[in-house]
């Protein structure tokens, strides 16, 4: 089989690889020059996938997998397969810009020839597939959809970091325009999943859509449902952590666990394209609503400690939307800094993953490892787990956001701990 991937980031280049290790052939293409010219040199673009860099080596050194720029070039020659994985960019308020995922459709509609499959992996509200996609796709190459060719949806449903793994654990959906599309794209898909996954087909891209919203939203509302007891939970001096270990305990609960924020590129941002396609769902926004306001409470929660926070130096530590990931995407250190300018504090911050100029780059004040009068606990980077009292001097008083502190060191030390939840 021969496949084009489109788009070579954390998602696509390990999908890319995937496909050739199955021994099909494999053409990456993305409009970063030097990324393509990295996985032409077998080098990994960005760290921290699991196993990439052993797989480049195969798949790179044996001719499998070749990256280029041109992506209509790529498509003209008619490949069975292309799987577009482009971001799909969204402003503060989540709402899409789709210049990206445009101009990719259209790079690969103008290379179309009859008898290819094209896949769109690229998280989108429910109809964009049959409304946007595939009409663009039929406009630029003057082909007719379902017949000359097929398109179909295929959500990723892959954790960064662990993306092979995941790829031979979870079933992998397709849903297609026709009966006839969709089996299509279930055989395609069918020749490089493997080791254990399966290959569903849904019965229409929306319903392929569909479940790659349900399953992010409901995350972001189960998030908020353990925020509320949290909040419920100080209110009344009781760990919440007891509380939804034990009631988890029975097959019936499965709540996930407090913090100060959600960020990424998925929960905080999925939720907004279901409701585009929803507008009177209620339990979405108002999840939406109670996960953005955790970061003021948790300022909040320091004040409370603290006092008056005008003029106090507080540092942010973590920047990235969640450990071990340099990603800022929706990271709740944006919420943070601004609650506390807000009281009048004066935000630092400080991420072993950023340096200074990314930190100003980002709109943070880098901390110069001065005294601070506070801190909340925003990423748990593993550096993080090992925080000592003396590593933050003057430090009176922490608030843990992601619960990744032992607590006794510091309140031995004279420092006020709170954690969300825990009292």
């Amino acid at each position: 089989m021969r496949v084009v991937v489109v788009a070579l980031g954390k998602i696509g280049l390990p999908l890319a690889v995937h496909a050739a290790r199955a021994g099909h052939e494999v053409v990456g293409c993305d409009v970063d020059p030097e990324v393509c010219a990295k996985v032409n040199r077998a080098e990994e673009p960005f760290p921290g996938e699991t196993g990439l860099k052993a797989a480049l080596e195969e798949v790179v050194g044996d001719g499998r997998l070749r990256a280029q720029t041109d992506t209509t070039a790529a498509v003209a020659a008619g490949p069975d397969l292309v799987i577009a994985v482009p971001p799909l960019i969204v402003d503060a308020q989540a709402r899409p810009d789709w210049t990206i995922l445009d101009a990719v459709v259209a790079d690969v509609a103008r290379g179309l020839r009859a008898g290819t499959t094209v896949s769109i992996e690229t998280t989108v509200p429910t109809g964009t597939t049959r409304g946007r996609i595939a009409p663009a796709l039929a406009a630029g190459s003057g082909l007719e959809g379902e017949r000359d060719f097929f398109c179909v949806f295929s959500p990723e449903r892959v954790y960064s970091g662990r993306v092979f793994r995941d790829l031979d654990t979870y079933p992998k959906l397709v849903g297609g325009l026709s009966a006839a599309g969709e089996t299509r794209g279930v055989e395609l898909y069918r020749a490089f999943i493997g080791n254990g996954a399966e290959v569903w087909g849904m019965g229409s891209a929306e319903a392929a859509e569909l479940t790659k919203l349900a399953e992010t939203t409901y995350r972001d509302v189960n998030i908020a449902l353990a925020n509320e007891f949290a909040r419920h939970a100080d209110a009344l001096g009781v760990d919440v952590g007891r509380v939804i270990d034990a009631a988890n305990s029975q097959p019936f609960s499965h709540i996930h666990r407090p913090g100060v924020a959600v960020g990424g590129h998925c929960i905080p941002v999925y939720p907004h394209f279901y409701l585009q396609g929803d507008a009177g769902a209620r339990l979405p926004a108002t999840a939406r609503e109670v996960n953005g306001a955790m970061p003021r409470y948790t300022v909040d929660q320091l004040a409370a400690e603290l006092g008056e926070l005008a003029g106090r130096r507080v540092l942010i530590l973590g920047v990235a939307y969640r450990g071990g990931v340099k990603e800022t995407a929706f990271s709740g250190a944006f919420g943070l800094h601004d609650a506390l300018a807000a009281a009048g504090a004066v935000p630092l911050a400080a991420d072993p993953l950023y340096d200074d100029g990314e930190l100003r780059a980002l709109g943070f004040e880098p901390w110069d490892g001065g005294a601070v009068d506070g801190a909340i606990l925003q990423a748990d980077h593993d550096e993080y787990r090992r925080l000592a009292p003396g590593d933050l001097p003057g430090l009176r008083a922490l608030v843990d956001g992601r619960d990744a502190l032992d607590p006794a060191p510091f309140r031995a030390a004279g420092v006020a701990v709170r954690r969300i939840g825990r009292p």
